[in-house]
């Protein structure tokens, strides 16, 4: 039977949750200040530790380094003078979540049901994710290179949790496959995956996606729509491209992010919803803050635990490992057997990759196409010297704001691709839905940009500075 430690002076707190705890399969032990708490922990080993900030004793965050067991023990705050900044603290120090006072007891019941049975079970798998990362896989991710080898330190350490997660990183290099492992390797994991891509959402229908609608509430509204925070409760929620979002909506996700709850469109009714999320954006935050583009107390809120997914050209090896991948995926699908020889390989290792993981992906796909049996250099180099920027450079003056090297980096790109606009996305590793939203914000793209500024596009050796 799992075995849950409450932490908190106030005897009418502690036995309602005692009461509460025991209803969900939990033998108890309790304790009224610091010192008690750690004479329990030395008596037996918490799967849940609840902890009231405020102790006769001290602040219930002492508490944290006594608990020596954390890969295995969920640590859960409680607190009535609610802060962000205790929040954050609490969750960066290793809790999984925190309880404001007076406790919300659907929520608690929701957070125990997910604490594993069986501790056992859960050290094992700690010790087959270590062999599957030692070997370059991790969840749905792969790769073993030294950044990649860090930032598999880094989920593994913040899925458990509760905390909001912001990943950063260029478009193409898998986002949206780490906010997956974040979700795989959480409590949530038996819970929905949504990913909602804010980019690609027309800006009249995104609040009725993400919150949801009542029939009549407006011209097509034609029955209730639920939104992704209304079906995704008691998983995780993936925003991908944050700063597309619409600044007005950005208020009503703080809202949420704070309280718990929302209203459909229509409503005047609060709904309650259990959902962790995990954002992302191919931007600077803090630039975008500064461009009006992100709400600065949104930044703050989301930006608990910030993660950057590193570019591929950063990963040496893990080009060699992902194109193989790639390739044994093909194979399977086609029930082919090709290879990929030597000469393609250094083909591979030897381009920079300004698309990423995406970028491969799609190029293998292409050169396994124009193959019959062995993918070499003449099947590679065709697509890559025709499909990339591998001819051009940008030369960008230090000081540029990055709006403006983003609007360059477009306008050249188009440039590069003819004025097509799904291959020019295809390059930028973005959707074309969000290429039409950049050009829409900068001004639509009419032909050749380079007469604007002589300087800037010339050729050269195929990299930006």
């Amino acid at each position: 039977m799992p075995h849950v430690l409450i932490v908190d002076d106030d005897v009418n707190t502690r036995e309602a949750l005692v009461e509460i705890t025991a209803a969900e399969g939990f033998s108890t032990a309790v304790a009224g200040n610091i010192r008690e708490a750690q004479a329990q922990i030395m008596r037996q080993r918490p799967d849940v530790v609840l902890i009231d900030l405020k102790l006769p004793d001290g602040s219930g965050m002492d508490l944290f380094n006594d608990i020596e067991s954390r890969a295995t023990t969920e640590i859960v705050l409680i607190t009535g003078h609610a802060s962000v900044e205790t929040a954050v603290e609490a969750l960066r120090l290793g809790a999984a979540d925190y309880l404001t006072k007076p406790i919300n007891f659907r929520r608690l019941k929701s957070l125990l049901s997910r604490i594993p049975r069986t501790v056992d079970l859960k050290e094992e798998i700690g010790v087959l994710r270590s062999e599957l990362r030692r070997l370059g896989h991790f969840g749905q991710m792969l790769g073993a290179a030294p950044a990649m080898q860090k930032l598999y330190n880094h989920i593994g350490r913040v899925a458990p949790t509760e905390a909001t997660v912001l990943l950063l990183g260029e478009s193409g290099t898998g986002k949206e496959l780490a906010a997956q492992t974040i979700h795989d390797l959480s409590l949530r994991q038996k819970h929905p995956f949504l990913p909602v891509n804010c980019g690609a959402i027309s800006p009249q229908l995104i609040e009725s996606e993400i919150f949801g609608h009542e029939k009549g509430s407006f011209t097509g509204a034609d029955r209730q729509h639920k939104g992704y925070f209304e079906r995704a409760n008691g998983g995780t929620l993936f925003l991908d491209e944050i700063t597309e979002m619409p600044i007005e909506l950005q208020v009503k996700l703080l809202r949420v992010l704070e309280t718990g709850t929302f209203m459909r469109i229509g409503s005047n009714q609060e709904i309650e919803t259990d959902v962790r999320v995990v954002a992302a954006t191919n931007r600077d935050p803090e630039s975008a803050v500064s461009e009006g583009k992100l709400r600065l107390d949104l930044y703050h809120r989301l930006n608990v635990f910030p993660l950057r997914i590193p570019p591929l050209r950063e990963r040496g090896a893990d080009i060699e490992l992902l194109a193989q991948h790639f390739l044994d995926e093909l194979n399977t699908t086609h029930g082919t057997s090709k290879t990929l020889s030597a000469d393609g390989l250094a083909c591979l290792s030897n381009y920079h990759w300004p698309g990423n993981v995406r970028e491969l992906r799609n190029y293998m796909q292409r050169a396994f196409i124009l193959s019959d049996h062995t993918i070499d250099a003449s099947a590679l180099a065709p697509v890559i010297t025709t499909q990339s920027p591998v001819g051009m450079t940008l030369a960008i003056p230090v000081g540029t704001s990055l709006a403006e090297v983003d609007r360059k980096l477009i306008y050249a790109t188009l440039d590069l691709c003819g004025g097509v606009k799904k291959r020019a996305a295809d390059i930028l590793g973005i959707s074309l839905k969000t290429l039409y939203n950049r050009l829409e914000e900068y001004g639509p793209y009419d032909g050749m940009h380079k007469a604007e500024e002589p300087s800037a596009v010339q050729s050269g050796s195929g990299s930006y500075h």
